[in-house]
């Protein structure tokens, strides 16, 4: 078995399983209480908090811990918009690669009156610095471009945007959720207001992530109930959870360097496999030099997308055509739409992601099954 999708989520950490399981296996607490109990909850929140804030270099009270990236982007983008509408702020920006994470509560927000501008991206899935500043407006309110596409692995120029956001008198959120892990953030150097995170991606639970709300950006509360995170997001904390996107944070700092160099040699390696075994023209998707270390999406010319990962997967490799939240519809990949490839590249892309537990060994083999794949495919065409 292959597993090329860790694009999609990633296998628990070991650590972060004893980390979680520590927890789990403790005594309960819910950590608005006050007992004993409850405080031994809040102080594993509190040194989670601590430890993720280090590492991303924000203050602790700057972070919010939330259900994963969804939540985050959904609070970013509705927080920020809803609460500067009050000062006449109703405008938009974002781009059409963005997930649908971002792209749906944008367009929900659309629907309710709020002006939306989505900019287009270029071949390589990357935007226009200069699109981003002929779109703002006296009324625009928020810029919301993503730091790591996660079909493409296209990287942004988030600090140019970010500079240009603060110029013009703009707020910036980042979604970084594919880019944690492989990226080295300063947000306190960085010109990011928001910024979302989910500890799936980076070998810790799913279920969990946290949104970075620079000190002084407005914000308004988009659930509401008890006074938890600073009374930014409602609802009892999953402490267990919390812990684990501490430890898999923790372990990303301590093996950034190495995992990215990894990670990109296998990436590498991978193409270069596929080139000299796989007998159809092969087309990679996305930017060739500003992309994440552990994503590839790649055209097999001629061969249909659907049928190539049904025989992957019966082969025991586990791939994808786009996000993991639309790539069980059969419609085209919008990200691929968004850079305009011609109808071949669009109906035949794969994408493979690679992280722990992938081994330069195991590629070979993995790519002599691709080449029987398509040669079978074409085969019986």
């Amino acid at each position: 078995m292959h597993y090329f999708d860790h694009a999609a989520t990633t296998p628990m950490h070991p650590d972060v399983a004893r980390a979680m399981l520590e927890v789990m296996q403790g005594p309960g607490g819910n950590a608005s209480s006050m007992h004993a109990f409850g405080r031994a909850a809040r102080q594993h929140i509190n040194r989670s908090r601590d430890q993720i804030a280090a590492a991303i270099c924000c203050k602790p009270a700057e972070l919010v811990f939330t259900s994963g990236g969804t939540e985050s982007n959904n609070m970013a983008i509705k927080g920020v918009v809803r609460a500067l509408a009050l000062q006449g702020k109703n405008h938009i920006i974002t781009s059409e690669a963005e997930h649908h994470a971002v792209l749906h509560p944008c367009e929900a927000l659309e629907r309710e009156g709020f002006e939306l501008t989505l900019l287009p991206v270029d071949e390589h899935g990357q935007v226009s610095l200069a699109d981003v500043a002929a779109a703002i407006k006296p009324n625009t309110a928020l810029i919301s471009i993503m730091h790591g596409n996660n079909e493409v692995g296209s990287l942004q120029p988030i600090e140019d945007i970010g500079r240009l956001a603060h110029e013009r008198g703009v707020i910036f959120h980042v979604d970084a959720v594919q880019a944690l892990g492989t990226s080295h953030y300063e947000l306190n150097e960085l010109p990011v207001d928001l910024m979302s995170f989910s500890a799936h991606k980076i070998n810790g639970p799913q279920g969990v992530g946290a949104l970075y709300i620079a000190a002084g950006t407005p914000f308004e509360a988009t659930s509401q109930g008890g006074s938890q995170e600073r009374k930014r997001r409602a609802g009892t904390e999953n402490v267990a959870g919390i812990a684990g996107f501490a430890k898999a944070v923790e372990i990303c700092v301590n093996e950034a360097q190495n995992k990215q160099h990894f990670l990109n040699e296998l990436r590498m390696e991978w193409v270069e496999l596929l080139r000299k075994n796989v007998d159809i023209n092969i087309v990679i998707n996305g930017a060739a030099e500003q992309m994440l270390p552990h994503i590839v999406n790649i055209s097999f010319i001629g061969v249909d997308t659907e049928t190539m990962l049904m025989n992957l997967d019966m082969a025991g490799i586990a791939a994808a055509s786009g996000s993991a939240c639309t790539s069980g519809a059969l419609e085209r990949s919008h990200v691929l739409r968004a850079m305009k490839l011609p109808e071949e590249r669009l109906a035949s892309a794969v994408r493979f992601s690679f992280g722990l537990g992938n081994t330069k060994e195991e590629l070979g083999a993995a790519a002599q099954k691709v080449a029987t794949i398509v040669q079978r495919i074409r085969n019986n065409a």
